[in-house]
């Protein structure tokens, strides 16, 4: 009877799982969709409880079960809340690393039973999860370190070489263990951690800032595979299902990534695009002169123009700035504009992060344009705001065949009558090269803080 009840809670998780996750994949529905998924996990966690006899046998430790999830609890709850929008990567870099830690774990404790159950199947499960978890666990940590700027790129002559030496020394031992005999080397099976750990670290090192976005997903599809052979090896259903949605859904996500960018995932792990940094003085002086523009000027172009797309990036995520930029918006529109947003797939850093800053200020789903659409509406547009976005609005990668970005889908902001940009300073963007945007014609600079600069652009029309 407890079997068929935990049966049912898992396949309710297994469903929640699935609904949850195609609610995520509209803003109007994103929120209730990760309650339900919430609610499908917590399910399957209370009926493992109470519900599950391995062996015919009760559990006994439910202190330390209960305790680990009040200190997981509360230290997810208060880092959720407390986490700055411009931090948001960097939290999803640690949450997804500890779920890489927490499939490698499960793989270490149960290479304590090879030897009660050695069939090739179940050892190959429990070498690739604790490969995987580990790459992911690692991997994720040096994201984190880079996101958050305490880690530089690190690269030496020979890298990708050594990368790929160290990961076939890693599966060749995988495959000895596999198919040997029961009698496995511990020191083996450790050795494979500790290669595998190390190669986490060499293959995200050398990845340029620009390419992080694309990292990221991969390193979550990485953690949802190894979530799935978790689930595999204890045939566990809800563990099975988000595992495969995790990883099916961050490797479609990763492969979208890298067509906004117009690279091959090949060249994501090796170019290192993005890894160094081109001076802007330099770059300004063989682009020429640009033009600055008052926030009183900027501001009657604006509330007296017929449509406005207004283009974020990260610079409005450091301001924290979302919410005067909606207020923004909304003035226009009392005033007759025609207000959008146009988002680049891989603005900020890390996949649909403009998507969320604007949503979290409750602009409305319909106000966003796609890449494709927003390219189709900037001929008739008379403003473009760009908001600290960089790279994804420079033209080089349409007009310049030796930049690094060339070939990568752009927002084609030059198309406007007037582009109005938003920076701190001339400084590159995240890829660490000029934007030619700032010295054209029709583009005018507007320096200073986002929010601040917002603020001084609401008022100004106000009094208009």
């Amino acid at each position: 009877m407890q079997t068929s009840i935990l049966s049912i809670c898992y396949l309710i998780g297994s469903i929640s799982f699935i609904i949850g996750l195609k609610m995520l994949s509209n803003p109007a529905t994103a929120r209730k969709g990760n309650l339900v998924s919430a609610a499908g996990m917590g399910i399957a966690i209370l009926g493992t409880l109470f519900l599950y006899q391995p062996d015919g046998k009760t559990f006994h430790n439910y202190g330390w079960i209960a305790g680990a999830l009040v200190i997981g609890a509360v230290i997810g709850s208060v880092a959720a809340r407390k986490v700055k929008m411009t931090a948001m990567p960097e939290m999803v870099s640690i949450f997804n690393g500890m779920g890489g830690l927490c499939a490698a774990l499960i793989s270490i404790v149960e290479f304590g039973r090879i030897a009660e159950d050695h069939t090739d199947l179940h050892v190959l499960t429990i070498i690739a999860g604790m490969i995987i978890g580990s790459v992911s666990f690692a991997g994720s940590m040096v994201a984190y370190g880079k996101l958050s700027g305490k880690v530089k790129d690190h690269t030496f002559p020979g890298q990708h070489i050594f990368n790929l030496v160290v990961l076939f020394v890693i599966v060749v031992m995988g495959a000895f263990i596999v198919i040997g005999d029961s009698s496995v080397p511990v020191f083996m099976f450790y050795g494979i951690l500790f290669l595998s750990v190390c190669y986490g670290v060499l293959f995200v090192a050398p990845i340029g800032g620009a390419d992080m976005p694309v990292v990221i997903s991969l390193l979550n599809s990485f953690t949802g595979i190894a979530t799935a052979c978790a689930g595999f090896l204890y045939n566990n259903q809800v563990m099975l299902t988000g595992g495969i949605l995790v990883g099916s859904a961050g490797a479609i996500l990763t492969i979208l990534m890298c067509k906004a960018m117009n690279r091959s995932l090949k060249n994501v792990l090796i170019g290192s695009f993005g890894g160094t940094t081109v001076s802007a003085e330099h770059a300004t002086g063989e682009q020429g002169s640009y033009k600055e523009i008052s926030v009183t000027d900027a501001a009657m172009v604006m509330n007296y123009a017929h449509k406005v797309i207004i283009v974020p990036g990260y610079g409005l995520a450091v301001a924290q700035a979302q919410h005067t930029c909606h207020e923004l918006e909304k003035l226009l529109r009392d005033n007759g504009v025609d207000v959008k947003y146009a988002i680049h797939p891989v603005a900020g850093r890390m996949p649909g992060h403009m998507n969320v800053l604007l949503a979290e200020a409750d602009v409305s789903y319909d106000d966003l344009l796609e890449l494709e659409p927003a390219n189709e509406q900037f001929s008739s547009t008379d403003v473009v705001l760009i908001l600290g976005a960089n790279d994804v609005v420079n033209p080089a990668a349409e007009n310049d065949p030796s930049s690094p970005i060339y070939g990568m889908p752009i927002l084609q902001v030059t198309k406007a009558k007037t582009v109005i940009v938003n920076k701190r300073s001339m400084r590159p963007g995240y890829a660490g090269i000029e934007n030619e945007l700032f010295f054209m014609p029709n583009t005018s600079m507007l320096f200073g803080d986002a929010k601040g600069v917002l603020q001084q652009l609401i008022n100004e029309i106000k009094s208009l």
